[in-house]
């Protein structure tokens, strides 16, 4: 159960469409921590504030990573999209008061992912690809993946991401890279 000033807050801040996405990230983690054996309260609370940082003024991003002391890289600078799970972490620290650092690595690594992921930080990215109302060109191969192999459907949806962002000719952040590179590594090494 979400309790309702956690509902009301997200909802004015990243908005009602935005919040039924974050909901489905959070069922969807659930589900994936029974599977998996993570912490379900863990994959709960990442997979319900994971956009948290996606606030629907933008105008206010820049104040609040000064206001934060958030330091952007050069891929984050050029990528105002990757900006929300940095931004995230710490308004979930801040405003929702999380403390939990698997939970704010989930939320700051969800957007990218990174090398040598935990599992929570799996859980969170994948659910936030595959949650039921997401609906794009190869979200169902993925979808079916997560639920048998954690890490091929990672690899998976990073290839497809990779791709859709070549395509797009924006910038590439290297965590993404990293993270699958790792990923790929582990998988030869079984």
């Amino acid at each position: 159960m979400i309790e309702k000033w956690i509902e009301k807050r997200l909802i004015d801040d990243i908005g009602y469409k935005r919040y039924i996405h974050s909901v489905g990230v959070m069922e969807t983690s659930v589900k994936l921590s029974k599977i998996y054996n993570c912490n379900m309260d863990k994959a709960r609370m990442a997979g319900l504030l994971h956009d948290c940082g996606k606030l629907q003024d933008k105008k206010n991003y820049l104040k609040m990573i000064d206001d934060f002391d958030i330091i952007l890289d050069n891929v984050m600078e050029h990528n105002i999209d990757l900006i929300h799970g940095p931004l995230g972490a710490k308004i979930a620290e801040k405003v929702y008061d999380v403390h939990d650092k698997e939970i704010l690595s989930a939320i700051y690594y969800h957007t990218t992912g990174k090398e040598n992921m935990s599992l929570l930080e799996k859980i969170v990215y994948i659910a936030d690809y595959i949650e039921p109302n997401r609906d794009f060109e190869g979200v169902e191969r993925v979808r079916e993946l997560a639920f048998v192999d954690l890490n091929e459907s990672l690899i998976q949806s990073m290839d497809n991401t990779i791709k859709y962002i070549v395509d797009k000719k924006i910038l590439i952040h290297l965590d993404t890279i990293k993270a699958r590179n790792y990923l790929i590594l582990e998988k030869d090494s079984e």
